[in-house]
């Protein structure tokens, strides 16, 4: 991928677009100047304004505009040798495909970020014993939720940079008043090469934070589980050596559930949503205590997602799950007072409150 540019030249025929080009940059406090035909950008902080003009020039002109605008990046200053670098110049487009920027990179990369908390009860007394931490993103003036999230980072090529602000999120977010509850944070295995190395940040935040290893439970849903189990089981093992604890998530919810159980054996099972909310349909009520039984088995505690009545919540209890999570219980929140931090071009926003 290129280096950052401080400067950068767009030239084209087509009168309107050098306008449009003109005040985006403008908008991102770079310096501008334009001539007929010709805009010159200048980054006057040392490059990362002009990545950003980029990923805003993707989402405001079209495939046509982007083709029709050559770009030269960092220029010669005497004029016949900058004339030639333009007439040699690629267009926006294949400059922009050189970055890998494309609309979607752009919007992530100019979102906010933040963790909402979903409370987690004992099912015995009610009492909330961890919170599981949801990433959300504001976009173009609006929420987002981490489905949607991770489906465009993946298509764009980002989910393991977006799987990494998600972990800190949900860690920087719930510092000031998390106390000894434990924190449930999910990750995608498919976004961790190497854990000793893909981790390293995730393990420092977690260590600065100056809670108790065994709070963090990482949780990762059963079809991920399933894509590379070797791979699964190699990451796991690293979280269990820092002294954290693993929940495996959707549960009950393929046909391999059982197998994949004893396989990774994690220390948390989260019952699938759908099997919950099917209860008291005789199918779901077998899948959900077969389930629980081999999870008690193996030691796990079992936590019912998805619990939105008192009824459910009952129905859980007696198949034997320990912990309850749903609407009944609380939706997600997200702590008042944010506090940001800016993260090579995504702005993670970690929220706290007090308890």
């Amino acid at each position: 991928m290129p280096g950052a540019a401080t400067r950068v030249l767009l030239a084209t025929s087509i009168g309107h677009v050098l306008p449009t080009v003109a005040r985006t940059a403008a908008a991102l406090d770079l310096d501008v100047s334009s001539s007929p035909h010709l805009v010159d950008v200048l980054d006057p902080r040392g490059g990362r304004g002009i990545d950003r003009l980029f990923q805003r020039l993707a989402r405001e002109l079209t495939a046509a505009e982007l083709e029709a605008v050559r770009v030269a990046t960092d220029p010669p200053t005497d004029g016949t040798a900058r004339t030639a670098r333009l007439l040699t110049a690629p267009s926006l487009a294949v400059e922009l495909a050189r970055r890998g920027v494309t609309v979607e990179v752009g919007v992530l990369a100019e979102a906010e970020f933040w963790s909402a908390y979903q409370p987690i009860v004992r099912l015995s007394d009610r009492s909330v014993v961890a919170h599981e931490a949801l990433l959300r993103g504001l976009v173009d003036g609006r929420e987002v939720g981490g489905g949607d999230l991770f489906f465009v980072a993946e298509s764009a090529g980002w989910l393991a940079r977006l799987d990494r602000i998600g972990r800190e999120s949900a860690i920087e977010g719930a510092l000031s008043w998390i106390g000894d509850h434990d924190l449930f944070i999910n990750f995608n295995p498919t976004s961790i090469y190497r854990a000793q190395v893909c981790l390293a940040s995730t393990e420092q935040a977690a260590h600065a934070s100056g809670l108790a290893p065994h709070q963090f439970v990482f949780e990762v849903v059963e079809s991920h589980a399933i894509a590379d189990r070797g791979h699964l089981v190699t990451v796991l093992e690293h979280y269990r050596s820092l002294g954290w604890r693993v929940a495996l998530d959707d549960v009950g919810s393929g046909y391999s559930s059982l197998s994949l159980l004893a396989a990774v054996r994690p220390e948390v099972v989260k019952l699938d949503k759908g099997l919950v909310q099917g209860l008291p349909d005789e199918g779901a009520r077998t899948v959900l205590k077969a389930v629980t039984d081999l999870a008690h088995q193996l030691g796990a505690v079992v936590v019912a997602e998805g619990i939105e009545t008192e009824q459910l919540a009952e129905e859980v209890a007696t198949l034997g799950a320990d912990l309850g999570q749903g609407w009944l219980f609380g939706r997600p929140v997200r702590p008042a007072r944010p506090v940001e931090r800016q993260d090579g071009g995504f702005q993670a926003v970690g929220v706290t409150r007090s308890r």
